[in-house]
């Protein structure tokens, strides 16, 4: 009988060597859930970046306003008989002698 209790404890120790100490055990565990949580955040902000991308490509395909709005503000381009007018800032005055 002593035997068979010294053989399970030195089970229960090894399995708790095991849980606790090894290389697969909870520390291994607790470090692929924190993974797994920053790849789940990682991913929700993508999937947002994605469908804002998605939407403006579905933009640019159907309609002319997107891309007439980036060939003016990006391009600096202007329809034809449009006029552009270029305000240029004030010259600076110079110094008045003392």
């Amino acid at each position: 009988m002593r035997f068979l209790i010294v053989v399970l404890v030195a089970v229960l120790a090894m399995l708790q060597f095991r849980l606790w100490l090894s290389a697969d055990g909870l520390r291994e565990v607790w470090r692929l859930t924190a993974e797994v949580s920053r790849r789940t955040d990682e991913n929700g902000r993508l999937a947002l970046r994605n469908s804002a991308l998605e939407a403006e490509v579905q933009d640019l395909k159907q309609g002319m306003a997107a891309a007439e709005e980036r060939a003016r503000t990006e391009l600096g381009m202007i329809r034809t008989g449009e006029t552009f007018y270029q305000i240029a800032p004030a010259p600076a005055e110079p110094a008045a002698p003392r």
